[in-house]
């Protein structure tokens, strides 16, 4: 094992489980591949985010998915199928795909998707903060969805306030001008101030909202809220109105 803690072998069952997923998704047929929402998760893999810190992050994804209540929401939609992809990024082009698009369609779907979750390895450790680059690579994905139709939304989860790329209000605007929801997970352990930053700068599209997460330890029962909020298109927390689009 490296000092970063990852090993050879992680690295190629992560590759090998993202391209299983892959394969999962182009075998659908025209007819399944509608879903109700285009989910994308950008998670901070940042130098301020430590080995554990991120692990906790990973976790709190996979646990998720496992939850019975963020289950029943992805059935409780019109066609019961959302597609997902997760991605870690840290500066303004340091952005990497850690588990491609997936249908994700029942109990099954969502455990298959918490066990690429849990296999995916971190892949960055550093570069900055950018939450702009992260917005602007999350909505370059959704063309590249074997999927069609549905809300798209891009969830970012961080612990600090963009501070390299380009402003994030602009790419947020540019986001949101092209249909696109942006909603945040700010994680409050290193900026405490973190939530008015995603509250004023980060989020935006109707309904749009953010969840914060007191420190990396409450970062699992959030995520979980958070899903479940915006897989069943409800208010969240703290919403922006129309003045985000």
């Amino acid at each position: 094992m490296n000092d970063r803690g990852i090993t050879r072998r992680d690295l190629l069952a992560g590759a090998a489980g993202a391209c299983a997923l892959g394969s999962e998704a182009s075998a659908q047929s025209d007819g399944q591949r509608e879903v109700d929402l285009h989910l994308v998760l950008a998670v901070d893999a940042s130098g301020s985010v430590n080995q554990t810190r991120f692990e906790l992050q990973r976790a709190g994804y996979a646990a998720a998915f496992r939850d019975k209540d963020v289950q029943m929401a992805i059935r409780g939609g019109a066609l019961g199928r959302i597609a997902v992809t997760m991605v870690q990024w840290t500066g303004p082009r340091l952005h990497v795909v850690v588990v491609p698009w997936v249908m994700v369609d029942g109990p099954a779907g969502a455990d298959a998707l918490a066990a690429a979750i849990d296999k995916a390895p971190r892949q960055l450790f550093g570069g900055g903060t950018s939450v702009s680059g992260a917005i602007d690579f999350s909505a370059t994905l959704f063309p590249q969805s074997p999927f069609q139709g549905g809300r798209r939304v891009i969830d970012v989860s961080g612990d600090g306030r963009n501070a390299s790329g380009r402003p994030a209000t602009v790419a947020r605007d540019a986001a949101v001008a092209q249909g696109i929801v942006i909603n945040g997970l700010p994680i409050l352990a290193v900026e405490w101030d973190l939530a008015e930053h995603y509250r004023d700068e980060v989020i935006g599209g109707p309904g749009s909202f953010m969840i914060p997460a007191k420190d990396f330890n409450d970062f699992a029962d959030a995520v979980r809220r958070k899903l479940i909020l915006e897989i069943s298109g409800l208010p969240g927390s703290v919403k922006v109105g129309d003045n985000r689009g």
